[in-house]
């Protein structure tokens, strides 16, 4: 079933088939749609993520039950080596501690079990609640990627490049 991660709060494992429904459930929330979209089939688009060749998506579960999904990838060249990472949690469980424990339960791992020396996210730059978890996690700013998402209005938005090195995991 692959590596099975247990945080403080949360437990990570390989997000499978059958936490769609739940994935998707949350995906719809408006505040979490707003920000990870899924356009008109949102079953697809989580289905299609869980099968993302070079990222692993993990299914964040609290008491038992899907909260969420923490995603990461790597960029494995010896010259650029890093990972990166993404989350979305249940917008009922916010405010809980829930986001920064996964966040750091990731980071841990990536750090200790893959040898990542610098891990790498990019909030969008107004997403002030997603940029104080993953301060309290350890990133800081780098600096802000203009324009480099678009959002659901067709308009484009910045996003906060933010970095950890593996020594300033907290």
């Amino acid at each position: 079933m692959g590596t099975i991660l247990h945080g403080a709060q949360v437990t990570l494992r390989p997000a499978a088939e059958a936490d769609v429904p739940a994935l998707v459930a949350i995906r719809g929330t408006p505040e979490v749609f707003a920000r990870w979209r899924g356009g008109d089939d949102l079953a697809d688009a989580v289905a299609t993520d869980l099968k993302e060749p070079g990222t692993e998506t993990l299914a964040i579960l609290v008491e038992g039950q899907v909260a969420g999904a923490i995603q990461w990838y790597a960029e494995n060249d010896d010259e650029y080596r890093h990972a990166g990472m993404d989350i979305y949690l249940d917008p009922a469980r916010h405010g809980r501690g829930l986001g920064t424990d996964a966040v750091r339960t990731l980071a841990r791992h990536l750090v200790a079990d893959h040898h990542y020396h610098r891990l790498i996210i990019d909030p969008a730059a107004d997403n002030a609640a997603a940029i104080r978890c993953y301060e309290k996690v350890g990133f800081r700013p780098v600096g802000i990627m203009r324009q480099y998402e678009r959002g659901s209005d067709g308009s484009w938005h910045d996003n906060l490049l933010m970095d950890l090195l593996a020594d300033e995991l907290r």
